[in-house]
């Protein structure tokens, strides 16, 4: 199966604070990991007057390089694209550091209820305490200096994710949304592949073409016209293959999730194989609610047939 282009030869100095292009700067957090990448980039947007995008891990070798490049400028808020710990955790205490708000698209919460005896995988990463000193809405405009960011609602990572353009520009902040690196992970119930979809569907019919993720480097283009509204119809198509991948399987015998992972991942790492099947069976509760497939749940485990 056909994947993005993806781009993994991002190699930032983590705490150096990069200009992207004028009032947008980035600095990557020392927290490289399998699942974070390279680390978390923070973002600040602005010259006299500022916003911080994600201000990431509470580490304080993270903490003493976003208080130097900040250095003394008022900041207006401090912008969240979700609340996995990795992207917010630090947020508290730069907040009182900078008496600066923290503003989000709402206290952390499931994307659907969890069923009897299921596990959110995910619990431990995410921040269930934080809540926003203002709830960022979809479609909502605020300005910082002399620009205006917009905020886009792009559920599916998790139900609180959020995205941010800069209007009449090309940039926009896709967080987890969008990485160029790899397809975010998306795992039930934290997350759902139905609003994940609905999401880059969104951001396809917007304007905005260069991407600054959470993890990993910008997704521009690089004159092969693999933009990141290109990009990101690329990912839509891998991840409706991985639907078709999926049900040719399942079409060919029961399954358990197990082997439907071991079949589409057979090399993957121990660790790996934790992403890979909550990646599967985001698929098969999105199969599942289009009555593609069925799920049979229970004690002994999950059996996934064909209609």
């Amino acid at each position: 199966m056909l994947s993005p282009r993806y781009n993994r030869n991002f190699a930032p100095t983590t705490g150096e604070c990069v200009t992207i292009a004028p009032s947008i700067a980035r600095i990557c957090a020392p927290n490289a990991s399998p699942y974070t990448f390279t680390g978390t980039n923070s973002y600040i947007i602005g010259e006299h007057e500022i916003v911080i995008i994600d201000p990431g891990p509470d580490l304080d070798e993270h903490f003493e390089a976003l208080i130097s490049a900040i250095n003394g400028r008022k900041t207006l808020a401090i912008l969240l694209t979700h609340t996995h710990k990795d992207h917010c955790a630090i947020a508290p205490r730069l907040a009182q550091k900078l008496n600066a708000p923290i503003w989000f698209g709402g206290q952390h919460r499931l994307s659907r209820a969890k069923r009897m005896f299921e596990e959110n995988l995910l619990h431990k990463a995410c921040d269930w305490e934080l809540r926003p000193d203002k709830n960022l809405a979809d479609g909502e405009n605020f300005k910082v200096d002399d620009l205006t960011i917009e905020v886009i609602a792009t559920p599916g990572h998790c139900a609180n994710h959020l995205s941010f353009g800069i209007k009449g520009q090309k940039f926009l902040f896709s967080g987890d949304h969008v990485m160029g690196w790899n397809s975010t992970l998306v795992a039930t119930p934290d997350g759902s592949l139905t609003s994940y979809f609905n999401s880059l569907d969104k951001l396809i019919e917007q304007s905005w073409s260069h991407y600054l993720p959470g993890h990993g480097g910008e997704i521009v283009d690089h004159g092969q016209g693999n933009n990141a509204k290109n990009f990101t119809s690329d990912l839509r198509r891998h991840r409706q293959n991985r639907n078709s991948q999926i049900l040719e399987l399942v079409n060919n015998g029961p399954k358990k999730p197990a082997q439907i992972v071991k079949s589409i991942y057979p090399d993957a790492s121990a660790k790996i194989r934790i992403a890979a099947m909550m990646s599967v069976m985001a698929h098969v509760e999105y199969l599942e609610h289009k009555e593609k497939l069925v799920v049979r749940r229970g004690l002994f485990g999950t059996r996934i047939t064909a209609p």
